[in-house]
């Protein structure tokens, strides 16, 4: 699966639009990218000019609002800005946040300073893509019982394996409904289940659904079946509140 990255500074006028067509570029087959603006206004015409100069395809480049995107499930969030990185502490989590700063072209109004930000960019844009390069592959689960008895040793990570597994698959929006729970948790206790190889990910559109791993051993699926049947209540009220949802995605999708 595809890393998600999403680029963030205020206006998104110029320089995370410069990112968002690079990486694109660099690595479009590693990486989905997009980005978005804390104060998005619409794409500054030289920035485009730039990037077209480049070789670099314009198609699709729009100012976007940060919260059009924030519920979405993301693996990096980037900002390019002092100002997006002290507005954006805690969006989009359990995403990698990473912060860069370059200057604002826009100010300035000149060729040579949308040409010049757009060449550190690229230098940036060059070096994260060669290190996040490995990272890109899926990593072999080792199902270790101390790794995978801690991943479960919390009420809310157990009963959303165990609701999952009832269910063959859901999205997030259907967990943060089932449990009443906020998207940024749900979304991070996935990650846990994730990382512990418990749940597989598919994308569709815009959302991330999480089955049980088809991959788990025979041990563990066995201790997962026991403490299903012997433990109903675990999930009862979050499956009465996923049974009363309405347009469910999972449920359109099968």
């Amino acid at each position: 699966m595809k890393r998600r990255v999403l680029f963030v500074c205020t206006a998104n006028s110029a320089r995370s639009l410069m990112a968002e067509a690079l990486l694109r570029d660099m690595a479009g087959d590693r990486f989905e990218v997009a980005s978005a603006g804390t104060e998005p206004t619409r794409p500054h015409p030289m920035a485009l000019q730039v990037l077209e100069e480049a070789g670099l395809s314009t198609e699709g480049l729009h100012s976007k609002q940060l919260a059009d995107v924030q519920g979405q499930y993301w693996d990096y969030v980037i900002t390019l800005c002092e100002k997006a990185a002290n507005e954006c502490g805690t969006v989009c989590r359990p995403a990698q946040q990473i912060a860069w700063d370059f200057a604002d072209p826009v100010p300035a109004n000149r060729h040579a300073t949308f040409a010049l930000t757009l060449k550190e960019i690229r230098e940036r844009i060059a070096l994260f893509a060669l290190v996040h390069q490995k990272e890109t592959g899926p990593k072999p689960a080792s199902y270790e019982p101390v790794t995978v008895f801690k991943a479960l040793a919390d009420d809310f990570r157990l009963a959303a394996l165990l609701l999952i597994r009832s269910q063959r698959q859901l999205c997030v929006c259907e967990l943060t409904e089932a449990f009443e729970a906020p998207q940024p948790k749900v979304s991070r206790h996935l990650a846990t289940l994730r990382d512990a190889g418990l749940l597989a990910t598919e994308r569709r559109g815009q959302w991330i659904y999480y089955s049980l791993n088809p991959g788990i051993p025979q041990w563990l699926a066995r201790v997962l079946e026991e403490t299903a049947s012997h433990n109903g209540g675990l999930i009862e009220n979050p499956l009465a509140r996923l049974q009363a949802m309405a347009d469910r995605p999972s449920v359109q999708c099968l």
